[in-house]
């Protein structure tokens, strides 16, 4: 069997989405694709507009045959942190030997990633350099590319994820293709609405309008909150964690150093939105600032998420295509890594992914405080 996976969040799937799977459908190269994607809440420290099992049969009927779960730790972490959690995953299940992601301007992803590698001493410095002139970490990471690769490199988060997932998969499996798919219609923080391909963070600025619904399948759309009190209930749990918060806790979480913990701590008293808008600036911008934010609401803490990233591992699916589902649970049983379908199979994991587990089950129980929504179950979806 020959999987093509992808790396999502889906907040919500919308028609872009849908392309992306119907562009890797049409190569007929592969027998099936699996998505590994954020549960409740996703890389920018948003909380998902749609619960985690909803929103992976959007994707089961959006043409993927399978949709397992990237685990919180991961989920919520700057772009390295996230791809290569999530490229751990897949690259464990020996079947999948693709991975399709969107992409702004297609470049040779896997040649621009050795260049940015860890390993390379003159892109850490070119990169230190852009920073320490106040620049963010992506523009700085776009210009430092620039200088090294001979060229114009987008700086677009969906190219920079792409490098990430490059160099993850260097590291794990660099025999897997890649298969970037350019976007059509809105990117991916242009918050305008278009006639069918928007952003998703267009359609979630929306919600409720006609012009957002018409860029969503019906089955995406009719399960959207019908108002934006989830937003608002997320938006207290933030101020109320920041002020339970010290300086020494922020500075547990990725991103949160050179002084921004006190800064966030001094503006604990506002509400979390004015908070965002007080804290971002040129060197730290608003979706660094949020997942941060959401960290410190979570637990979520970089020495958990690299000491997982090092030797732990679940796959978790959440829906899957009846039709395949046993040939297909048969290749995920092939991973090193436990299948976790009932409540006993936690049974077969080590310390450091059980707390990986249970960090990400907590992350449910405050979606679900959030969005007054029911508990989550063990029971994947067919679809």
């Amino acid at each position: 069997m020959k999987i093509c996976a992808i790396i999502c969040e889906f907040n919500p799937f919308h028609n872009g989405h849908a392309y992306l799977i119907e562009q890797v459908k049409s190569t007929g190269k592969f027998d099936a694709i699996v998505c590994v994607m954020s549960g409740s809440f996703t890389q920018r420290g948003d909380i998902a507009v749609c619960d985690k099992f909803s929103r992976a049969v959007h994707a089961v009927k959006g043409g993927a045959d399978c949709v397992i779960e990237l685990p919180a730790p991961f989920a919520v972490a700057p772009a390295p942190v996230f791809a290569e959690g999530a490229v751990k995953l897949l690259a464990s299940i020996p079947a999948v030997c693709a991975l399709a992601f969107g992409c702004e301007k297609e470049i040779d992803f896997y040649r621009t990633a050795r260049i940015a590698s860890d390993e390379n001493g003159t892109f850490r410095e070119m990169l230190n350099f852009y920073l320490d002139r106040g620049e963010s970490y992506a523009k700085s990471y776009s210009s430092a590319l620039a200088e090294l690769c001979g060229g114009e490199v987008s700086c677009s988060p969906n190219n920079i994820l792409a490098i990430e997932y490059a160099k993850a998969l260097l590291k794990y499996r660099p025999d897997m293709q890649l298969l970037p798919v350019e976007r059509v219609g809105g990117g991916y923080n242009d918050c305008r609405l278009y006639e069918k391909y928007s952003s998703a963070s267009a359609i979630r600025a929306h919600l409720g309008e006609s012009g957002a619904q018409n860029c969503l399948p019906d089955y995406s759309a009719n399960d959207l909150p019908e108002d934006g009190q989830i937003l608002n209930r997320w938006n207290d749990i933030l101020s109320y964690a920041l002020a339970r918060a010290d300086a020494d806790g922020l500075k547990k979480i990725f991103g949160c150093a050179e002084g921004l913990e006190n800064k966030l701590k001094s503006l604990c008293t506002l509400p979390a939105e004015e908070v965002i808008k007080e804290a971002t600036s040129r060197r730290y911008p608003s979706s660094r600032i949020k997942r941060i934010l959401a960290a410190n609401a979570l637990g979520l803490y970089q020495g958990d998420a690299r000491a997982m990233l090092d030797g732990a591992g679940y796959i978790k699916p959440l829906a899957i295509r009846g039709s395949v589902c046993d040939e297909l649970m048969k290749e995920l049983a092939l991973s090193p890594f436990p299948v976790i379908i009932k409540q006993r199979d936690l049974e077969a994991l080590d310390a450091l992914s059980l707390k990986m587990y249970n960090l990400t089950s907590a992350c449910d129980d405050v979606r679900a405080v959030a969005a007054r929504d029911r508990a989550y179950d063990f029971t994947i979806k067919k679809v």
